[in-house]
């Protein structure tokens, strides 16, 4: 019998959502509605109707969407699945209306009426299409604003260019791409509710951002602000332009005792400008760029740090004026050793690890410990080009995969919002009969997944049950990055992973560490 499935498109006209709002609608028509096998919500620019044809979603009424348009694109088994997506929308749409006539507040239009309405308004934050985004950027600058630019898809020449413009103006643009950042303890973006304190950070990574910023807070300790610089600013091209922007911001802020800089592999030259920069500042710093050159931070006495963990635990020696001692795992080590050793007996048949993360700085910090302590690691963020996965969707031998990247994450929410690529690849990696392990992050905060463990836990339990039935077992490993103020509460998150059996570490360095241990231990045996 065949199965009925049919692809359909509806416009909403002069609808306009932000990204956060469109990925939210997105992941609740997946999961609220029987029948629908694939949807997204999304703007109708040229660029989004573009990766609305790749993905196969785009149909004949969809192509007269015009950019200020809402397009709802669905994948589905049946035509009454249409019908609920169309009122789900309309519901989610009559809500948001609601809340904003019940705060008294309606959405402007435009930059101008934003600025209107909110005079005393310090950044403008930006979640517009690509194609217009470094427009609206500009215009901000223009007005005596500093920018968080939200929205992706900016050509490389219009960063250079709007970074440029805030230099001579004397702003800071955060962005593009930037998903977080706090700023006088307000969250932008995905960000963690945590505490202020002594610590600032400036960062090209977002989830970084959120674990060292989580950590610190379950320390006991809290930040002034957290810079986000978009991914490319350690770049050749634009050259640290953020970075340097947010140092000088932070050298000026009295609440600001610590700096963290992080970053995921910069241009060499660029990091040691910043390198040269810093070694004349008055305030004290600790420097984790990822896969790294410790030794140019040596050369000017400034700390480093290899891990996002290890950049807490300096700052915060630095800060106490105590001598900085490694830590490996929290707790007693030789019982963790013997718990990964038990770990590895189990498995039996499976050799290899895969790690699933939603987080690109988490997936190489993760990728970069592996690789260290039990051998090459293939990625769609590889560390070497030759460790390169030829198909994404396949892993193979030791695999690490960076769920958010653009090819996953085009035209659909992202993984720490919408969990059903994350739960599919489980259950597919248990089918195969190589794999031992798999290691996961789980990101909380705002604008993540409300419950991240409804979403996990049956997929973890059906991935036992198929290694069950082939004889064979699995390890899982997480960590989690939130705090108990988060709204998902990360003591609930943990025990509920726990009491499924995943081995939930206290950071995501030390999950990769008890990894790599039981994959040594595997090795051992074989």
């Amino acid at each position: 019998m065949e199965l009925y499935m049919t692809i359909k498109n509806s416009i909403l006209a002069d609808t306009y959502l932000d990204s956060i709002m469109l990925m939210s609608m997105s992941e609740k028509l997946i999961h609220s509605i029987d029948g629908v096998e694939e949807a997204t919500a999304i703007m109708g620019s040229a660029a989004n109707l573009k990766l609305l044809r790749e993905s196969g979603l785009l149909t004949k009424e969809g192509k007269r969407a015009r950019p200020g348009d809402l397009v709802i694109a669905v994948r589905v088994s049946n035509e009454q699945a249409v019908q609920r997506v169309l009122e789900e929308v309309k519901n989610q749409l009559t809500a948001k209306t609601e809340t904003d006539e019940n705060q008294r507040f309606s959405a402007p239009k435009n930059l101008g009426s934003a600025l209107r309405h909110m005079p005393d308004a310090t950044i403008a934050f930006i979640s517009v299409p690509g194609e217009y985004a470094s427009a609206e950027a500009m215009e901000a600058l223009e007005n005596g604003r500093s920018v968080m630019l939200f929205s992706d898809n900016v050509s490389l020449d219009e960063e250079i260019r709007l970074k440029k413009r805030a230099s001579e103006l004397n702003l800071l643009v955060m962005g593009p791409d930037c998903g977080t950042a706090i700023i006088g303890g307000l969250a932008l973006g995905f960000a963690n509710s945590v505490r202020r304190g002594p610590f600032g950070i400036v960062a090209a990574s977002g989830t970084g951002i959120q674990e060292i910023s989580t950590l610190l807070n379950k320390k006991g300790y809290g930040i002034s602000h957290a810079i986000g610089t978009g991914g490319r600013d350690l770049s050749k091209e634009v050259g640290g332009a953020t970075m340097l922007r947010g140092i000088e911001a932070l050298e000026r802020d009295e609440m600001t005792k610590i700096i963290i800089l992080l970053s995921k592999p910069p241009d060499i030259k660029g990091a040691n400008k910043i390198l040269d920069v810093i070694q004349k500042c008055t305030k004290r710093y600790v420097i984790s760029f990822l896969n790294g050159n410790p030794r140019e931070a040596e050369k000017r006495n400034l700390p480093f740090a290899g891990g996002l963990e290890e950049a807490v635990e300096k700052a915060v020696s630095l800060y106490e004026k105590k001598e900085y001692i490694p830590i490996f795992f929290t707790g007693n080590e030789q019982v963790i050793r013997s718990r990964a050793k038990t770990e590895s007996e189990k498995i039996g048949k499976g050799t290899y690890l895969r790690g699933l993360f939603s987080g690109g700085t988490l997936a190489e910090e993760a990728i970069w410990i592996i690789s260290d302590m039990a051998g090459a690691v293939y990625s769609n963020i590889p560390l070497q080009s030759e460790l390169k996965l030829k198909n994404s969707l396949q892993s193979y031998r030791n695999t690490i995969i960076d769920l958010g990247g653009d090819e996953f994450t085009r035209g659909r929410p992202h993984p720490m919002i919408d969990f059903s690529l994350r739960t599919e690849r489980i259950k597919k990696e248990a089918d195969d009969r190589g794999c031992g392990i798999i290691l996961f992050d789980v990101v909380l905060g705002y604008g993540a997944h409300p419950d991240p463990c409804s979403e996990l836990v049956p997929a973890i339990k059906k991935a036992r049950k198929i290694a069950h039935e082939d004889g064979r077992y699995i390890s899982f490993i997480a960590s989690v990055t939130g705090t108990e103020e988060d709204l998902q509460g990360v003591a609930d998150q943990t025990g509920c992973l726990e009491e499924s059996g995943v081995v939930v570490m206290p950071s995501n360095a030390q999950a990769a560490r008890f990894s790599a241990l039981i994959l040594q231990g595997i090795q051992s045996n074989i």
